[in-house]
């Protein structure tokens, strides 16, 4: 349910404006913007404490055999993505750098829930800061998505997209993944873990938002981001409405620190990673609290409706596909509700199958032949 929700909100923030007629921002902006990125981020982390253990971390040889699993599904998902940006879709593909904080994560597998919350709150602050601190040093973006081309021609250039000047920068995107795996390390079938990651994400997010906004409305704080491009506002509250539609991953390179204080989507600040990890982890609560209550019957019509949550790897292909110039008429190219009823009829239809994307299955059987296993 949350990865269908995930997807659904990065193809808003795909297909949808940003921006109202009267200049407001959208309310698909408004809902999904940065959210729906760092939610499949967080499932991320999720998913791979589910793989390795659960609640109880693997250990030893398990632990190897995990880690040569879950490397090879880094690698093939990275490769995917450098597909996808060959196709001319316009979208900023996120799985190239979503393969290499897979990688990034392998180290903290043995990590216990508390470790790994502890962790990722040590995160989300210190590493936008190594980030700010290091990007004026690195190479400047070239590419809206990373290509096999690049990987070719620029391989020095792509490593540091991926990993701190691209759209979806790895290493202060692991914040979202070690919340994911804490998460993965609890009691997922408990309704007081439900309950306390709505209420904690909750209270998070709002908090993130509320110190930002009071941290940016000081003259002195603005006068300070104006100094830097997108700057071109003669007022500083015109500037941070600007930005509220988000930035291209990072904050200005070399600008003023000031710009860690604000809480904008895809600017991978301490506020705006704690403010989309806790609307995440409501998310990821609310979904857990409704399943809780359902029946089997409601369940698995849950499950059928929610079906493309269960192959977002195929299905997000198959949308940065579908945007791509001259493959459909721009009448469906545009649409929201076409891309929507494509994404979940897929999906149902493979669920009430019980069967698995294709891509799912060719990255599990290639992970579980790295690890030496057999099975789903």
């Amino acid at each position: 349910m949350a990865r269908c929700l995930a997807l659904l909100g990065m193809v808003a923030t795909h297909v949808l404006v940003a921006r109202d007629p009267d200049g407001s921002l959208s309310f698909g902006q408004a809902l999904a913007g940065g959210r729906a990125s760092a939610l499949f981020a967080v499932l991320a982390g999720v998913s791979i404490a589910l793989m390795t253990g659960r609640r109880l971390p693997v250990t030893g040889s398990a632990r190897g055999r995990a880690s040569a699993g879950l490397a090879v599904r880094a690698v093939l998902v990275a490769a995917v993505g450098l597909v996808l940006g060959e196709v001319g879709s316009g979208i900023a593909v996120i799985l190239t750098y979503y393969g290499v904080v897979f990688v990034l994560a392998l180290p903290f597998l043995g990590l216990s829930a508390r470790s790994l919350a502890l962790l990722a709150a040590g995160w989300l602050v210190v590493a936008p800061v190594v980030s700010h601190l290091v990007r004026p040093s690195l190479p400047e973006r070239q590419y809206a998505s990373p290509t096999w081309g690049q990987l070719v021609a620029d391989p020095g250039g792509l490593l540091a997209e991926l990993t701190f000047t691209g759209y979806y920068p790895a290493v202060p995107w692991l914040a979202y993944v070690l919340a994911g795996m804490a998460v993965g390390r609890l009691d997922l079938t408990s309704r007081r873990t439900a309950g306390l990651l709505v209420a904690g994400g909750a209270a998070a997010a709002l908090l993130a938002t509320a110190a930002s906004r009071v941290l940016t409305a000081g003259t002195e704080v603005q006068r300070a981001l104006l100094v830097e491009p997108p700057a071109q506002d003669v007022d500083g509250a015109a500037l941070l409405d600007r930005i509220a539609a988000g930035l291209p991953g990072t904050t200005p390179t070399g600008g003023s620190w000031q710009w860690l204080l604000v809480v904008a989507p895809h600017t991978a600040t301490p506020f705006d990673l704690l403010q989309t990890t806790g609307s995440a982890l409501l998310v990821i609560g609310a979904a857990l609290l409704a399943l809780s209550v359902a029946g089997a019957v409601t369940g698995r019509a849950v499950a059928l409706f929610f079906g493309a949550g269960a192959m977002t790897l195929t299905l997000y292909s198959v949308h940065v596909v579908a945007r791509s110039q001259g493959f459909l008429p721009d009448t469906l190219r545009d649409s929201y509700l076409f891309h929507v009823l494509l994404l979940l009829g897929i999906g149902s239809v493979f669920a009430a199958t019980r069967s698995r994307g294709p891509l799912e299955g060719l990255v599990g059987a290639a992970s579980r032949a790295a690890a030496g296993r057999s099975g789903p």
